[in-house]
């Protein structure tokens, strides 16, 4: 919570902030152009007024679409999958994604979160015998090879993952 205050207020005064008069040059068509190759393959700028970086960001949790999205991107998926069942309405998965999230981010990549609404996804449900929220799966080359219901704490979460990776 203090984390978004803080977040809030900086963007507050850096969006209120005007620049100085003549500090930043007008963005003109030409400051931004697309870098041009050249035979070698060196990547050429012709106007470095402006640079645009972009990185591709690692995305550990992914919420479930449809059924074959589940196949997808967690039966057909060579790196383990936890698979969070929740409810919206469902106090305890309120605090356990979360937490369950910020532990599978800790595993940089060894295993990544699915997330499965059980009011949109009821087929789902019922074929992995989910009878109460929230359930996780954990799912090893398409098998259910562990499972939990309800609420745990991070070393508890921990020592789950552990055993997943292997």
């Amino acid at each position: 919570m203090a984390q978004r205050i803080l977040l809030r207020r900086f963007l507050a005064s850096v969006i209120s902030r005007k620049p100085p008069q003549g500090q930043w040059p007008p963005l003109t068509s030409g400051a931004l152009q697309t870098p041009q190759c050249s035979p070698g393959g060196l990547t050429i700028t012709p106007s470095p007024a402006r640079t645009i970086c972009t990185t591709r960001v690692l995305s550990t949790t992914f919420n479930i679409q449809d059924g074959p999205d589940f196949q997808d991107r967690v039966v057909n998926s060579e790196t383990p999958v936890v698979v969070d069942f929740h409810a919206q309405w469902c106090g305890p998965c309120k605090i356990l994604g979360p937490r369950l999230e910020k532990m599978v981010a800790k595993q940089h990549g060894k295993v990544v979160m699915a997330k499965v609404d059980i009011d949109d996804h009821t087929d789902l449900a019922i074929e992995y015998e989910v009878s109460a929220v929230p359930t996780v799966l954990a799912m090893k080359n398409g098998d259910v090879v562990d499972k939990f219901v309800g609420i745990k704490d991070e070393d508890q979460l921990e020592a789950f993952l552990k055993k997943l990776i292997g």
